[in-house]
């Protein structure tokens, strides 16, 4: 029988659960600015070349960072199930795998297609897509299993004819590609190599740290000039080098990832040395000077790499990574203290419904566009600018948390 990584408490952490309920907030925020114009610079994705980061580049590394935070309360929930070692990383790899697809299917609803080569609109067929996932990720339990396995079984079987009639390319010739892998694949990857990562170290805090240290010097060496003329100058694998290279931005993600599991053994782990009988709040400060020691360093750390790796959210640089992480830390520390240690928690009600039923709330608004789109209707709430398009987008927010609770009172769940 595996024996827990760590020690945690057995419960679920309400500050964790208010960061990632801010996180989606946030996104859909972002997501809906992106449209609207007359707005600062600082509410819009960074070019990939601006050596900077704004406000909605860090939505991205949050979500990397929540999920690192969930591993370690993951492995050792599954193996208080009494799973095996190969149950446990079956269910790992299954999980990834849900996330890559969703990704991989997302992406290429956005981008690549040529629709004249297509049998029905992107938008329809974005929407079929949307009905896999339920099907096959839903939450529904039908007295007969059999029930249960016919849709699953259903969805699958949408899933591959989707890929069967997609046509991409510039001559509707191509078949769906990975691309950059979509939001959902890019972190289903980095939790997976993640997971695999933190079992090796056994959850030790130093190990974790060190292979932050490899996946960033990683990144390093395929981006630098003695890698590019080793694949000049070895032609006989340049083929496998160039395809080791693009795994940069895997080990990039991967070390926000492991920041998050660090973070979460920093402020949870508990101390066997420690007498059951000295008061807890003893240890906070030390786990907050922990924190704040940690922070320090990612924050030198992406200074000292800044000059020769700009700050860029497209290309994964240990800069942003860094700078993203450290604020993450940051952020999260606010919450514990006021959650946890404060327990001013009343003011979470309004991100509760994405804190429970994330997947929904991440594609919720994805399927109302494409509904829009296929019924050639615009958003009424695109037509503004500047602060009232800021307002535009925060009543949107509200709106789909407002849906994703009705949602999640009959159940309607997406979890894997």
């Amino acid at each position: 029988m595996l024996k827990p990584i760590n020690t945690l408490k057995n419960q679920r952490v309400i500050s964790i659960d208010a960061f990632r309920g801010i996180t989606f907030l946030i996104m859909i925020i972002v997501n809906e600015l992106a449209s609207v114009s007359g707005i600062s610079v600082w509410l819009k994705h960074m070019p990939a070349d601006a050596d900077a980061m704004s406000f909605p580049d860090i939505v991205f590394p949050a979500f990397l960072f929540i999920v690192g935070m969930s591993i370690p309360f993951g492995i050792n929930h599954r193996i208080a199930q009494a799973q095996t070692r190969w149950q446990l990383n079956v269910h790992i790899f299954l999980r990834a795998l849900a996330l890559i697809i969703m990704g991989l299917f997302m992406v290429n609803a956005e981008s690549g297609y040529h629709q004249a080569s297509m049998p029905i609109s992107i938008q329809a067929w974005s929407l079929l897509s949307y009905l896999a996932f339920l099907l096959i990720w839903g939450v529904y339990q039908f007295k007969h299993v059999l029930i249960n396995r016919i849709l699953t079984a259903t969805g699958v079987m949408l899933l591959v004819v989707l890929a069967l009639i997609y046509q991409g390319g510039e001559n509707g010739t191509q078949n769906m590609t990975p691309q950059w892998w979509g939001i959902l694949g890019l972190i289903g990857w980095a939790y997976l190599i993640s997971c695999g990562i933190y079992q090796l170290c056994r959850g030790q805090q130093k190990l974790l740290l060190f292979s932050v240290f490899i996946c960033t010097a990683f990144y390093v060496l395929v981006h630098s000039a003695y890698f590019a003329h080793f694949i000049e100058n070895n032609h006989a694998i340049a083929s496998l080098l160039k395809i080791i290279a693009r795994l940069d931005g895997h080990a990039a993600h991967s070390s926000i990832v492991l920041l998050g599991v660090i973070c979460t053994l920093i402020f949870f782990e508990e101390d066997s040395t420690i007498s059951h009988s000295k008061s807890e709040s003893k240890s906070e400060p030390r786990r907050f000077i922990n924190a704040a020691i940690l922070f320090m360093i990612l924050i030198l750390a992406a200074t000292a790499l800044r000059p020769d790796f700009k700050i860029s959210k497209i290309y994964a640089t240990p800069s942003w990574c860094f700078y993203s992480a450290a604020i993450c830390i940051a952020v999260f520390g606010f919450l514990f203290w006021l959650i946890d240690l404060r327990k001013i928690q009343n003011w979470m009600i309004a991100i509760k419904p994405a804190a429970i039923n994330p997947l929904v709330c991440y594609l919720l608004p994805f399927a109302i566009e494409a509904i829009l789109q296929l019924g050639g209707i615009q958003s009424p709430l695109r037509r503004f600018e500047a602060g009232m398009g800021i307002f535009a987008a925060l009543f949107y927010s509200l709106l789909i948390m407002f849906s994703v609770h009705g949602l999640n009172k009959i159940n309607f769940r997406i979890k894997f």
